[in-house]
């Protein structure tokens, strides 16, 4: 996911040293071991040391773990021993699948960090080799290049132009000039921003001893809030943990009153509560995220926060920009065209006017560029029989950077004979700097609508030959004149087609945005089959035309938009999120930060991206692949169905418990669930809920359906069918139990029918959710985990029913063969009766 390396950046033309090449070589690697071990890891490591005792701490604070202590405690003071030692060894392996599952999602997660965590790029052993930003020790030399997040305190030795951010540490909005010859300028610092330039730092300090880093110790102990979807978890929590209480106290005075003393009272009362309180719900949820997070890292989609994964399924709008996710960023130089001659094609000898275009283009780029298109101009160039280097030999004087509102960069070369002033950049950028007769501008439009027409990006390129070089932008680029137009083609992507193909489907539009011609993006559009209506090709002039009002009518019927800057990327998502659109935004650039940042999911590009754009991000695409925005969105829509269905059968589930364990103490009934059951039947619900219904890949209808509204967890169809699936499973399981009273059934035998009815319906609910809303037989076969973990507890059901000792453990008798399979019945016509239901339903979508 690194950025492509731009090459060495020891001894560059136009690097001004203040040190000698000898100093330049870098710490050797046993030097930078030596001092990591001294210094420690460059990070500030406030969560990291704690997170190792609160993981062995929190199964000891889990709720059921509490409850199942009071219910020891109680047994132990009546003198009840063994049901005392029962509960203790049971808490035992109900804390270690709570902490199995925690550390399962923490594996996910760690995994996922360190995909994440930054990188560097250093001189060590005299070669430029990019290491873990956690790895940089004092003394390295770090290279600095634009976009990237400075990952420790260091001093400048040598660069061009460096322009930083400090507004992280000081809050000041005004770029910083670095000035390697300036002993009060020349210091950086970590966490701010090299906003242009590049050049070489060696570092003074890292990790918590850094100006940021006191700063980060600080803000480390800072929560993060919780999201909207945990939010909705916490508060269903706090409804049943409430209800549960109110009906505990309820239970217990009822007992009380029925005269049966304090000790069966804070037993009922108990039951009841380890019935009621749903605590899964939240160890479900991170479990799913951070398991769902981990599986989209396999699709090469590294999301940095899990906020990201309840999102993904709920995107109604995905902004993509061209270069590289539509296409392949392969560039490649496709036609020449000298200003005053035909279109050249690249197959054909070069002109003189061509060879001076091709020439200015070379000086108008980095030497040893990173840039895409500067590497294939440079490429071309070479295969053309240039010098590239020899157009270099005189240095760098002035480099003035990239100019986001006309799109062009200059520079300016020393050469034999005085001065090379070269651009390149957008031709309606160049136009307006340069002196441009009106049948030259004619020619240039021209060319360059047939040249976009076809396809290809199109650049204009600029020279001049000033006499001296003042240092002002404005002074030294008077007398540039246009020498012609460079296009460059870019094959599409495969699959890119079929992804598009598959959001229309999906029911999510598709918002081309890109800084090219809009003849450019228009021939992408039409190659790609993109959804847009010819002539509503809206551009950056447009945008900034249109007040709030009139952007929103703009952003509701135009599909692409050419010559776009970065602040009008931000303005179009805030404006289609004013409308209530869930907004993916891709983006790569320093400069598109807060279009990622303000989009409900921000898209970085893995391989091209900066680190300040995959800092913004909450999903960095590690192919640059826009296809893989697509499975990403299937990915979240399969997540949060998932979670659907697992928190439906979690209520489903708990439904009877609460209700059993309310019903039989009013209805002067023996307790049917002990805490030793209730413990058995949490064994089963955890690993149930957290193995089955995680493992579901989906079905082929994902991206047919029409994206889910926010936050819309449990709707209230599935909260009735929850509800409904809980009544009526009760409904069978009491009165099995209650008709075996009334016929003078023991106890033990009663309660065995009708836990072996609960659990039949219990395990006939997780194959129904599994596959809702399809029958059962289509999809049974589709979720790996479901059978073993159906048989499993199948086996333990028997085992504690015709077991001695277990049975003897669980107070419950061996049943006859004519009431194991009333019980069995019971429980499946209890659940099987919605089967009908999907049958009909799958037979009337189909």
């Amino acid at each position: 996911m690194h950025a492509p390396s731009p090459g060495p950046l020891v001894n560059h033309p136009g690097f001004a040293q203040s040190r000698t090449a000898d100093h330049l070589t870098g710490l050797t690697e046993d030097e930078a071991r030596r001092r990591f071990t001294q210094y420690g890891p460059n990070r500030i490591d406030v969560d990291h040391q704690r997170r190792g005792i609160r993981s062995l701490v929190r199964p000891l604070a889990d709720p059921m773990v509490l409850l199942l202590l009071v219910a020891c405690a109680t047994y132990l003071a009546l003198g009840d021993y063994v049901d005392a030692v029962i509960i203790a060894v049971a808490i035992i392996p109900i804390m270690l699948v709570t902490v199995l599952l925690e550390v399962r999602a923490e594996r996910a997660l760690e995994q996922l960090r360190a995909l994440a965590a930054p990188t560097a790029r250093v001189i060590r052993d005299e070669t430029e080799k990019v290491v873990p930003a956690d790895q940089l020790v004092p003394g390295d030399l770090y290279c600095l290049q634009e976009g990237d997040v400075i990952a420790a305190d260091g001093i400048v030795l040598q660069g061009t132009n460096i322009a930083v951010d400090e507004s992280s540490l000081t809050g000041e909005s005004h770029p910083v000039t670095k000035d390697a010859g300036a002993m009060d300028g020349r210091t950086i610092f970590a966490g701010t921003t090299v906003l242009a330039g590049r050049g070489i730092a060696e570092l003074t300090a890292t990790g918590p001893v850094t100006q940021f880093g006191q700063i980060g110790a600080l803000l480390a102990t800072i929560k993060t809030p919780p999201t909207p979807l945990q939010r909705l978890i916490q508060r269903l929590i706090r409804q049943f943990a409430l209800a549960a209480l109110l009906v505990c106290l309820l239970v217990a005075i009822l007992e009380l009153l029925a005269g049966r003393g304090w000790s069966a009272a804070i037993i009922a009362a108990v039951s009841l509560a380890i019935a009621a309180i749903p605590e899964e719900f939240p160890m479900v949820y991170t479990l799913y995220l951070s398991l769902g997070a981990w599986r989209l890292t396999r699709d090469r989609a590294l999301v940095r926060r899990l906020v990201g994964v309840e999102t993904l399924g709920a995107t109604t709008v995905i902004c993509t920009d061209k270069t590289g996710t539509l296409t392949l960023g392969t560039v490649e130089v496709g036609a020449l065209w000298p200003l005053g001659e035909s279109i050249l094609p690249v197959d054909q000898p070069l002109s003189d006017a061509a060879r001076t275009l091709l020439e200015a283009a070379v000086r108008a780029s980095e030497p040893s560029p990173y840039d895409p298109l500067e590497q294939a101009i440079e490429r071309f160039a070479a295969a053309q029989g240039i010098d590239v280097a020899a157009l270099h030999l005189g240095g760098l004087v002035e480099d003035y950077p990239f100019d986001p509102k006309l799109k062009y960069v200059t520079h300016i070369w020393r050469t034999p004979n005085g001065y090379q002033c070269a651009a390149k950049g957008a031709l309606e950028g160049l136009i307006a700097v340069t002196e441009c007769g009106d049948s030259d501008k004619s020619k240039l439009q021209e060319a360059n609508r047939r040249l976009a027409a076809s396809g290809m990006r199109v650049i204009a390129i600029a020279s001049a030959e000033p006499q001296a070089v003042s240092g002002q932008r404005a002074l030294d680029e008077q007398s540039l004149h246009i020498l012609g137009l460079l296009a460059f083609s870019d094959p599409r992507r495969p699959g890119v087609r079929a992804a598009l193909r598959t959001c229309r489907e999906a029911g999510i539009r598709v918002i081309l945005i890109t800084g090219d011609h809009p003849e450019t993006a228009h021939a992408v559009a039409e190659d790609l089959a993109l959804p847009h209506q010819d002539g509503h090709i809206a551009t950056g002039v447009d945008i900034d035309a249109a007040d709030d009002q009139e952007l929103i009518g703009l952003v509701q019927q135009v599909n692409i938009f050419a010559r776009t800057r970065p602040e009008q990327k931000y303005r179009l998502v805030t404006t289609l999120r004013s409308i209530g659109e869930v907004v993916a935004m891709t983006g790569d650039g320093t400069n598109d930060a807060p279009a990622l940042h303000e989009a409900d999911i921000g898209v970085a590009m893995g391989q091209r991206g900066t680190e300040v754009a995959r800092s913004a991000a909450q999903l960095i695409l590690l192919d640059d692949n826009f296809a893989t925005i697509v499975k990403a969105v299937r990915d979240g829509r399969r997540i949060f169905a998932n979670l659907q269905r697992a928190f439906v059968y979690l209520i489903a589930f708990h439904i009877p418990l609460i209700l059993i364990a309310l019903i039989a103490p009013l209805a002067r009934l023996p307790l049917l669930l002990l805490p030793v059951h209730l413990i058995w039947l949490e064994l089963i619900v955890h690993p149930t809920a957290s193995l089955v219904f995680e493992a579901d890949e989906g079905g082929p209808d994902l991206m047919q359906r029409p994206p889910r509204r926010r936050q819309s967890l449990i709707n209230r169809a599935d909260l009735a069918r929850a509800l409904v699936s809980g009544v009526v499973l009760t409904s069978a399981v009491l009165g099995l139990y209650v008709v075996q009273i009334a016929r003078d059934v023991s106890t033990a035998d009663a309660r065995s029918s009708a836990l072996v009815a609960l659990i039949i319906g219990q395990m006939s609910l997780v194959l129904i959710e599994a596959a809702y809303p399809d029958p059962v037989s289509r999809r049974i076969l589709r979720i790996r985990t479901l059978m073993p973990v159906v048989v499993a507890v199948l086996t333990t059901l028997f085992v504690g029913l015709y077991l001695p000792i277990a049975a003897d453990l669980l107070r419950l008798t061996p049943l006859h063969p004519a009431a194991l399979i009333s019980a069995v019945i019971a429980g499946l016509v209890a659940t099987w009766w919605r089967q009908p239901i999907s049958l009909y339903r799958s037979r009337h979508r189909a």
